[in-house]
């Protein structure tokens, strides 16, 4: 039984279930949705209809699914950010933004089809998959049916039908919205569209004044173009065959296995969040962005960002005031971070590529990064400011200490093994036939001083 606060606040996340903000109507400088140029605008038919789709970046996929109220225009900071290491695709829902117009189809199983046939277009076999509001909806649909297509699901403030409290958000007459439909009520909101939008996107914010008003009428004239709020209306109306459909296939199949993080506004859905993933995912991380409501990407697009991305790309966590903060990183997770070059506390040799798990070596505060050194590689005698242990991740790893490497003992190490670099004392490594992996940890800010040149092994 979910308690009377807990039911307004899911209640308020759920009646959210009604608008957002895009570019394309409006100047693009006065809003926060300008994608950067370097994507580009494909229509890809797919499972009957048309959509309209953002495509930019390289790399790892990653699909953005916007809810009713806004389209594909809300994530513009999220994939600016994201292209730098993903293709990021950007769809406009069935029948929604700028996608052919639809009458039928809105039941979420069918546009999880849609979702499938854009990436077939654009040949992505996988990706991750980030949804807000009703595009919540859509991913979870998308990633119980084809799990072998979503690596990782984000799920942002809104319910899944049939999911967790499902009924319990039903119950709560601050969701009229949910049931209103249908010819009568299209025309009832003609011509009006700005009026009926405001109502959510006032309501469910933590501070209307964080909904730009250039966004406001960028998307009221979206909705307000033939076919729109008919689109959105059906998506609503298609809920009860959702919340039937994703009851059956959990009854079938179970949970979802990949990793799932659950995004809550603090001042909407919060760790409700969570509650409602976790009925549906067995592998569930939950986030709640501080002063925002259901306009996350809006209200906290900076916050709402970074969540995402360590999520996704498995970026180190940030430390707050030289102190340890929380992380959690399966050996999975790490290994799949992105490669970067030299940096503070590495050795700088242009072979070697680093992956920095936590922290900043370079700034005060608890750090972790990785190197991976390919064969044949020799790092010679220097120093470190800092105190710091080291674990062979993998491998074979050949390590000693002393400021001349051909007078000093060597110690072979492999996967487990562990040494330490004492700051201020010379050190030196090298791999032979095998590359190897290693794990290296202190207390920033590090440096790294060459005390002598190498000398063959």
């Amino acid at each position: 039984m979910i308690v009377p606060t807990l039911l307004r606040r899911l209640a308020l996340a759920g009646a959210a279930l009604t608008v957002l903000a895009s570019p394309a109507i409006c100047p693009a400088a006065d809003l926060r949705l300008d994608f950067p140029k370097t994507f580009h605008t494909e229509e890809v038919m797919t499972n009957g209809t048309i959509l309209h789709v953002r495509v930019g970046g390289a790399g790892p996929a990653v699909v953005l699914l916007h809810g009713y109220g806004d389209t594909g225009d809300m994530w513009a900071p999220l994939a600016a950010d994201l292209a730098r290491n993903h293709t990021v695709i950007v769809p406009d829902l069935r029948g929604m933004g700028l996608s052919v117009r639809a009458e039928t189809g809105f039941e979420k199983a069918n546009e999880a089809e849609d979702i499938v046939g854009i990436m077939d277009a654009l040949h992505a076999p996988s990706a991750d998959v980030v949804a807000h509001d009703i595009g919540n909806m859509v991913a979870f649909a998308l990633a119980a049916r084809h799990p072998d297509r979503v690596t990782k699901l984000v799920l942002m403030d809104a319910p899944v039908p049939g999911v967790g409290p499902w009924d319990e958000i039903l119950k709560n007459p601050l969701l009229w919205h949910f049931r209103f439909g249908g010819a009568d009520m299209e025309r009832l909101v003609a011509g009006r569209e700005r009026i009926y939008l405001d109502r959510f996107w006032n309501e469910f914010s933590a501070d209307p004044a964080n909904f730009p008003e250039a966004t406001r009428v960028h998307y009221a004239e979206l909705y307000a173009a033939p076919g729109r709020m008919h689109a959105g209306f059906a998506q609503f109306a298609a809920f009860d065959q959702d919340a039937i459909d994703n009851r059956a296939w959990l009854a079938a199949h179970g949970k979802l296995a990949m990793p799932v993080l659950a995004i809550g506004g603090e001042k909407s859905f919060g760790p409700t969040m969570a509650i409602v993933a976790e009925a549906g995912a067995v592998d569930v991380e939950e986030r709640v962005i501080p002063n925002a409501g259901h306009w996350l990407m809006e209200e906290q697009p900076a916050a709402t960002v970074m969540a995402i991305e360590q999520f996704l790309d498995g970026r180190p966590a940030p430390v707050k005031d030289g102190r340890l903060g929380q992380a959690a990183l399966s050996l999975e997770q790490t290994q799949a971070m992105q490669l970067s070059g030299a940096g503070a506390g590495t050795s700088g040799l242009s072979g070697i590529r680093t992956v920095l798990l936590y922290g900043d070596p370079a700034k005060p505060g608890p750090y972790m990064l990785e190197i991976h050194v390919p064969p044949n590689t020799r790092i010679a005698p220097h120093t470190h400011r800092d105190d710091r242990f080291a674990n062979v991740i993998s491998g074979s790893w050949y390590f000693g200490y002393g400021a001349k490497a051909n007078d000093a003992a060597v110690k072979p190490l492999t996967v487990g093994g562990l040494y330490t670099e004492p700051g201020g004392t010379p050190h030196f490594a090298f791999t032979r036939a095998d590359p190897a992996v290693v794990r290296l940890t202190g207390i920033g800010p590090s440096d790294t001083v060459y005390v002598a040149a190498t000398s063959s092994h």
